[in-house]
């Protein structure tokens, strides 16, 4: 079989684990919104949100009942949202944002993830005043003027609204999510976002140069990838990721 087999079942196997990290990660999201509020979407935006997400990224829906059924039932676990800052190459910023039972646990893998790759994990605060914490959304059922007189009805403090593409993109601080989302909520019920997030935005970015820093980059994202309690990983490189 040789070597095209080889390259091709390696390709698999990434794929596979991608997607197994994928439904995982969306499993809990799902099931910590049901247990912190009711577990009908239909009631509780916050885990309709959660469903559309995971449904635009193509996971299953036996994942997605399976974790509304275990909120539903007396499952008692428990997932804390952390936090860590980190420098990569060429002094460039990460923020990784893990959800996990074991704290203890994951700072460790996390530590290790970036000493493994050549990268610097920062204490809290280091990396995140580098960065801006929006909610971003985008949506292609509305043009930018009813988007406008939306919010604006609504008295929902937008950092901006512009139209890119076939989308009109919303900004607003990260605290301003749900205000934003339920007021889109409000006039329809079944709406669908194209991006709906809180997301970290660099202030400023840089672009690597050096083979010996792309290979940190790289090794990083991909000693990260494999942490199934990372759930976001937001840094300020331009570069595109090396598959």
């Amino acid at each position: 079989m040789g070597r095209a087999h080889e390259v091709r079942a390696a390709s698999m196997a990434k794929t596979a684990a991608k997607k197994s990290k994928t439904n995982a990660k969306y499993s809990k999201i799902i099931y910590m919104a049901a247990k912190e509020g009711l577990p009908d979407p239909d009631h509780n935006p916050a885990l309709k949100s959660a469903i559309d997400r995971a449904k635009k990224e193509d996971v299953p829906s036996d994942v997605i009942n399976r974790a509304l059924e275990k909120a539903k039932g007396g499952d008692v676990d428990s997932y804390t949202a952390a936090r860590y800052e980190g420098f990569g190459p060429n002094n460039s910023l990460f923020i990784v944002e893990c959800l996990t039972d074991n704290p203890n646990r994951t700072y460790s893998e996390i530590r290790a993830s970036f000493g493994k790759s050549g990268a610097k994990l920062g204490e809290t605060g280091s990396v995140t005043y580098m960065f801006n914490n929006y909610a971003i959304f985008e949506v292609n059922n509305m043009d930018e003027e009813e988007v406008m007189m939306l919010l604006l009805e609504a008295d929902c403090n937008v950092i901006d609204i512009e139209t890119v593409g076939d989308v009109v993109r919303i900004t607003a601080d990260a605290t301003e999510y749900g205000k934003v989302r339920d007021t889109f909520y409000s006039v329809n019920e079944n709406m669908e976002f194209v991006r709906d997030e809180v997301a970290w935005v660099p202030m400023s970015k840089t672009t690597l140069q050096a083979e010996e820093d792309l290979a940190i980059y790289n090794k990083l994202l991909d000693n990260l990838d494999e942490n199934e309690d990372v759930q976001n990983v937001y840094h300020n490189i331009t570069n595109e990721r090396e598959e």
